[in-house]
């Protein structure tokens, strides 16, 4: 498939996107699932109607004839207390669909969500992202991303001590 990069759209998502916008959770859900076996058959993992109606939370979507082809979002969040910033912005939502793959879009939609934080006086963000998920971590490193608190975990029914 050409790919026509001048006519890839970024915009704000709407209510409207929400059936495109559950169909790529899905799809990041899939990516996710061989980082972490225990991720449910049907799982969910963002309420869309929240962050699509928050004004703490701006989705923003990359749009190619039509199709959603990219997605993300931030969320204004309280920060720790042991912390020098009160609120930071998290994102998450982060997916490419694998034919638009390379083409920086998802480096121009965390663009677009930071600036919008920054317009709210946000200017620390967080995102998780699996230890052995090289290619996101090579990603967000490049947009000055860096390794900050490494979460552990064991499952003690499966897991012979």
């Amino acid at each position: 498939m050409t790919i026509e990069s001048d006519k890839i759209l970024f915009r704000q998502a709407k209510l409207e996107d929400k059936a495109a916008l559950l169909a790529l959770e899905q799809a990041v859900v899939d990516a996710e699932r061989p980082y972490n076996s225990q991720i449910k058959p049907d799982a969910h993992y963002y309420d869309l109607d929240d962050l699509l109606q928050s004004e703490n939370a701006s989705v923003q979507v990359a749009e190619y004839k039509n199709d959603i082809i990219a997605t993300g979002y931030v969320q204004i969040r309280p920060s720790k207390q042991s912390l020098t910033h009160v609120n930071h912005g998290y994102l998450g939502f982060m997916f490419v669909s694998p034919a638009f793959r390379g083409q920086e879009l998802n480096k121009k939609i965390m663009q677009h969500l930071m600036s919008w934080a920054e317009s709210k006086d946000v200017y620390d963000f967080y995102l998780d992202v699996y230890n052995d998920n090289q290619a996101a971590i090579n990603a967000y490193q490049k947009l000055g991303f860096e390794p900050s608190l490494l979460e552990m975990k064991v499952n003690t029914k499966n897991n012979s001590r």
